[in-house]
């Protein structure tokens, strides 16, 4: 493991920083495109990171899984838009998913991606074993579970907390059958307070 020491240690740029270069040393693995997928449980920190790659690298493109899930309890059946999404984009064509709205709780209009130097997914199953082979980086981000709670409710209400519980619940099956963190190359602290660390493998 090899920890970055760009930035203050544990800080968002710090990660970001350590991701990019990463990214930089490897060949695109989606058609023209480098692909990093920031995953790991809700309220661990992805949207942060995400957010800051975007700003560190003005050319990419986010796209957040949450615009990709069937409502609550959609982790299980969004395979379907990862493929409209990411396959066009292997083949250097557009890639597309359709967007849902939290608040009409239903998907609405259809978002079309053109192929980007560089494609951030954020969110809980962008690192899905079934993307592997076309993913530059895969980042893993996590956070204790009584704190990522708490972020939820904070920024949700508190009036959601059975619909975050059973999220939380389909995480816990959902890493467990795909082994997101164990196959992770960057290992992000969302508490920030321990740098990111890169995974080296033989």
């Amino acid at each position: 493991m090899v920890s970055s020491s760009e930035a203050a240690p544990g800080s968002p740029e710090e990660a970001a920083r350590l991701v990019l270069a990463l990214a930089a040393e490897r060949g695109p693995t989606l058609g023209a495109t480098r692909l990093i997928s920031v995953d790991g449980p809700a309220g661990s920190g992805k949207s942060t990171l995400a957010a800051t790659l975007s700003a560190l690298d003005p050319a990419s493109h986010v796209v957040h899984m949450d615009e990709l899930y069937d409502g609550w309890t959609g982790l299980g059946s969004v395979s379907r838009q990862l493929s409209t999404l990411v396959r066009p984009l292997a083949l250097g064509r557009p890639g597309f998913y359709r967007r849902y709205d939290w608040l009409k709780g239903q998907f609405t209009e259809t978002v079309d991606v053109e192929p980007p130097p560089l494609l951030v997914l954020e969110g809980v199953g962008s690192g899905a074993a079934e993307l592997s082979t076309m993913i530059t980086v895969l980042v893993w981000v996590s956070a204790p579970r009584d704190l990522r709670r708490e972020r939820g409710l904070a920024r949700d209400g508190e009036a959601i907390a059975p619909q975050w519980d059973g999220w939380m619940r389909q995480e816990d099956v959902h890493f467990a059958d795909q082994r997101t963190a164990e196959r992770a190359d960057v290992l992000v602290d969302g508490t920030g307070t321990r740098s990111a660390e890169r995974m080296i493998r033989d």
